[in-house]
């Protein structure tokens, strides 16, 4: 399977996180910085639905499976609890399949995408997932603008689709409508945190922004 890691080929080979993920069977080093993040917050907590935007290819659906099924048991107690679990991913990318997870092909910014949530799943999640960016164009001022309005098109299905104290984590990068959406996320959430992933890449200006506790 073709792991999607570094955007250097000479450099991946020596990257820390590569071989791990090559030797854990993840696709991705990005698996790590979720992990890093869930570690960090503890955000998958009860959760059982899950929903994850951006998913090529398929790293933190990895990571959200292998955590929903450790908490069937581990939360089997007279508290919220599911003795299922649901995990529904989407890109625009083709996304090889993982057991147990439902992935569709397809713009998660398009309305009909909507209709997808609700039928697969039937009611809110417990928690959203963000790791989508757009394809930068090498301008980082446009860029970061364009992040950040693709960021408020996941924060339009957070509105609809996550329950009061679910939890979100988005990628966003650091630019100059960035503070802006910070606020607008404080809104949403009893908490909002950003934090960088010792697993992100130093050159890089992403970071992510992370709600706990939805409000309504």
């Amino acid at each position: 399977m073709k792991l999607f890691l570094t955007k250097n080929p000479k450099k991946h080979k020596t990257d820390p996180h590569y071989k791990q993920a090559k030797r854990e069977n993840y696709r991705a080093r990005s698996a790590y910085k979720l992990l890093e993040i869930n570690k960090r917050f503890n955000l998958f907590k009860r959760a059982f639905y899950i929903l994850d935007l951006g998913s090529t290819p398929g790293s933190w659906l990895q990571v959200a499976r292998k955590i929903a099924e450790e908490n069937l048991e581990k939360y089997n107690d007279g508290y919220y609890h599911r003795d299922h679990f649901k995990i529904l991913g989407i890109d625009v990318k083709a996304i090889s399949p993982i057991e147990d997870v439902k992935t569709l092909r397809m713009d998660f910014t398009l309305p009909e995408f909507r209709d997808e949530i609700w039928n697969y799943f039937g009611k809110k999640v417990d928690i959203i997932l963000s790791d989508a960016s757009i394809k930068k164009s090498g301008i980082q001022f446009s860029d970061d603008i364009n992040q950040i309005k693709l960021c408020y098109k996941v924060l339009e299905i957070v509105d609809l689709f996550l329950k009061i104290k679910g939890s979100l984590v988005i990628k966003a990068f650091q630019g100059s409508d960035f503070n802006k959406f910070f606020s607008d996320m404080k809104k949403e959430f009893k908490y909002v945190k950003s934090y960088k992933p010792k697993s992100s890449r130093k050159d890089s200006n992403e970071i992510y922004l992370v709600g706990i506790k939805k409000l309504w």
